[in-house]
């Protein structure tokens, strides 16, 4: 798609360029601008090393290392031509090199970087790394345990689009930022695009790639998975061995049956979507379709009602899903707690 300026009676097309033509050089110009402007094409991230290369028996060195907001470490990768070379043939190399990258290693990195850098020389490194993280105090356990993948190129090919596509069905996270340059007049402007994830699309293809994680481990156990769970308030038994399936009914009717949903706790109940949709659905919202038969409860009859309102109930949960509901199930509502069986 062009870009155009907006002037006073007319659009002005602002023309497309090449790094090529403005002699813009990847390490000198575009590696630099980004190491302290990280942010044009990847948010909460802060850079820790450039040309980072503590590899033993080998020379390879990563564009840029970073790390995010939840102690994730990043991957960047830099290129200036029109396919991406087989840069994430590289990147992968590198996410692999740096997956065991201690919190000690990565202060060392940190200070050499804001050393070559001449950022401020009395900045401590490890303090800022801990501000940045909103850490107390170095928690090595929480450091470093995954790693993300940052593709940045003026353009990429199919193969690689491809491939990421692939490898993020697979699990990994990998992020493909287009970088177009563009001549206005005396101005060199820069487009930054995320094509992969599309940002728009992040949340749904997130929860698909859950879906096929589960998929995968369910075939390749042989078998479902059976474990039951037992449901407690303040202590006392409210339901026994009952499937992952029903965690949201018996969930629900707990809380009801001891008064613990007043408005806010339904509204918490009625928009959560740890299961990918809504735990609570109008009667009304599904009435006479299928949704009613493949995700909520096959009763003919909804399970909850509050203030006068029928609902249903979701079912169909996986075992990440179902783990992370407990937790925030727990959190909200200290009075119940779960016990898996099996």
């Amino acid at each position: 798609m062009a870009i155009y300026e907006l002037a006073n009676d007319t659009l002005v097309r602002v023309e497309a360029t090449s790094f090529e033509v403005e002699r813009l050089k990847e390490r000198q110009d575009i590696q630099r601008l980004l190491r302290t402007n990280i942010g044009a094409i990847i948010e909460d991230t802060l850079v820790i090393s450039e040309e980072y290369g503590h590899f033993v028996d080998s020379n390879r060195r990563i564009d840029l290392l970073g790390i995010d907001k939840s102690a994730n470490l990043v991957v960047i990768e830099l290129k200036r031509d029109d396919d991406g070379g087989h840069m994430e043939l590289q990147a992968i190399r590198y996410a692999a090199m740096v997956a065991n990258l201690t919190w000690e290693q990565a202060v060392s990195a940190y200070s050499d970087f804001l050393t070559q850098t001449e950022q401020d020389l009395n900045l401590d490194a490890q303090s800022s790394l801990l501000d940045f993280l909103g850490w107390d105090e170095p928690r090595e356990d929480d450091f470093g345990k995954e790693t993300r993948i940052v593709l940045a190129a003026r353009n990429f090919s199919k193969e690689i689009t491809t491939s990421v596509l692939w490898l993020n069905d697979m699990g990994l996270d990998v992020t493909c930022i287009r970088l177009n340059p563009h001549r206005l007049g005396e101005r060199l402007l820069l487009n930054v695009e995320q094509i992969i994830p599309l940002p728009e699309a992040l949340d749904y293809q997130i929860e698909v790639r859950h879906k096929k994680r589960e998929e995968r481990a369910a075939r390749s156990s042989g078998s479902k998975d059976r474990s039951v769970l037992s449901l407690f308030v303040n202590g006392a038994l409210f339901e026994k061995d009952f499937k992952k399936s029903d965690i949201g009914l018996h969930t629900v009717l707990a809380l009801a049956k001891n008064n613990l949903i007043d408005e806010e706790a339904f509204q918490f109940l009625r928009h959560n979507k740890t299961c990918s949709y809504q735990l609570l659905k109008k009667h009304d919202e599904i009435e006479g379709t299928e949704d009613k038969y493949k995700k909520y409860r096959t009763h003919l009859e909804p399970e909850f009602v509050y203030k006068g309102q029928s609902f249903y109930v979701a079912r169909n949960w996986g075992l990440p899903n179902a783990t992370r509901f407990i937790e925030e199930i727990q959190t909200k509502f200290s009075d119940l707690s779960f016990e898996w069986c099996g």
